[in-house]
């Protein structure tokens, strides 16, 4: 017996990239499947009312460190991948890239296998693995440990290139001065999605990583070479160069709001911002602290910091960070919702049609209250999530 489609109906529909009203999403055996009027609705389908509000695609999240109290620098597991999907479900980012902190060369190999095999157990949520790290620069080290940052050598790249064999998508995090353009151009050629970040470049520098294959930047402004009057920084070549899209974190600690409303709207085309959590093992607990590479990391009042004061990821989710942007100006609500849905999920093929609502699509959605866009409730494959 085939399962009769739900249609979820009471509220306004962004699709990824465009508003509807007085219309209804249908969704079926955990697909889309159209966005109908409401006077079209299947007879039947089983109706389920929403509140008002938006109901737009479950978000879309490119950098999770952590979540549910794990880290995957702590554990590189198909059951740490379990508990960070289920944590960061439960707050909206139905799709995340677990991010592997700057390790070693085993526990690099460790997360690449780690995440093909939840991929192949079909663990939801997980859509390929981001590496920020090592090769990086000490002097924007962030809160990255200094004894495992290093340059790239051809082992590193040959695991690197057999990873994007095994992944549907991988996004690596590498600062120029410690690769090589040609070693950009070989990553680029075999579908990685280069990201530079944690560098003190120059702008010409990063120009030059940007014509070898880079397309992306990772949290623009934090851990950086920034802009200014006589050297624009990596900072000027993220929002200038069109071939560069730029992930942010807008919790208001890493970039100040006005910042923020600057970026937004001096950034040039195609490429563009989206949204990044940067979360941590804190994201869905009430944890105090954790541990990073055996520093500890305290939490206190959204802010995440080493012991140093240094920022250490961020205590952030995309609800909060589309809530944000939009209280700040610095976006439309529906330009803030592509940010977390859209934008970040066209970053890669291998991504598919995650971040939308369009015909064929899961079936993840988020609803967000139409007065402050709060989180009410979350479906992914067509199942609401039980939040905690």
């Amino acid at each position: 017996m085939t399962a009769r489609p739900t249609a979820l109906a009471g509220a306004e529909i962004f699709d990824g990239t465009s508003r509807y009203t007085a219309s209804t999403l249908i969704v079926a055996s955990g697909r889309v499947i159209g966005i109908v009027p409401e006077d079209m609705v299947p007879p039947e389908a089983v109706i389920e009312r929403l509140d008002g509000g938006i109901l737009c695609p479950g978000f879309v999240d490119l950098q999770v460190n952590g979540g549910g109290g794990v880290m995957f620098n702590d554990d590189q597991s198909v059951q740490t991948l379990r508990t960070m999907a289920e944590a960061h479900a439960r707050l909206g980012a139905t799709s995340i890239l677990p991010t592997l902190i700057t390790d070693t060369p085993t526990h690099t190999s460790r997360a690449i296998e780690a995440v093909a095999a939840a991929m192949a157990k079909g663990v939801p949520g997980i859509v390929g693995l981001h590496l920020e790290g090592p090769h990086l620069s000490q002097a924007r080290k962030g809160a990255h440990d200094p004894s495992l940052i290093r340059p790239m050598e051809d082992a590193d790249l040959t695991l690197l290139l057999e990873a994007a064999r095994k992944l549907p998508v991988l996004k690596v995090t590498l600062a120029p001065e410690t690769v090589s353009p040609d070693q950009i151009a070989r990553l680029s050629d075999a579908g990685i999605l280069v990201s530079l970040g944690h560098s003190d470049a120059s702008f010409d520098t990063c120009q030059s990583f940007a014509n070898a294959g880079a397309r992306c930047v990772t949290h623009l402004f934090n851990a950086m070479s920034q802009l200014g009057s006589r050297e624009p920084g990596l900072v000027g070549a993220a929002l200038t160069n069109g071939a560069l899209s730029a992930g942010l974190i807008a919790d208001g600690i890493h970039v100040h709001p006005q910042s923020v409303r600057a970026a937004m709207a001096a950034k040039q085309g195609p490429g563009e911002i989206f949204l990044v959590s940067d979360a941590m093992a804190v994201a869905g607990t009430d944890l105090t602290e954790f541990h990073l590479n055996g520093r500890v990391i305290r939490r206190d009042n959204n802010r995440l910091t080493l012991e140093d004061g240094t920022l250490a990821g961020a205590d952030l989710d995309l609800a909060t960070a589309v809530r944000n942007i939009v209280k700040w100006g610095a976006a439309s609500v529906d330009h803030a919702l592509a940010m977390a849905t859209s934008i970040p999920a066209k970053l890669h093929p291998g991504l598919g049609p995650i971040g939308t609502l369009t015909k064929g699509a899961p079936a993840d959605m988020v609803h967000l209250s139409a007065k402050d866009y709060a989180l009410n409730a979350v479906w992914r494959a067509g199942v609401r999530v039980a939040r905690a």
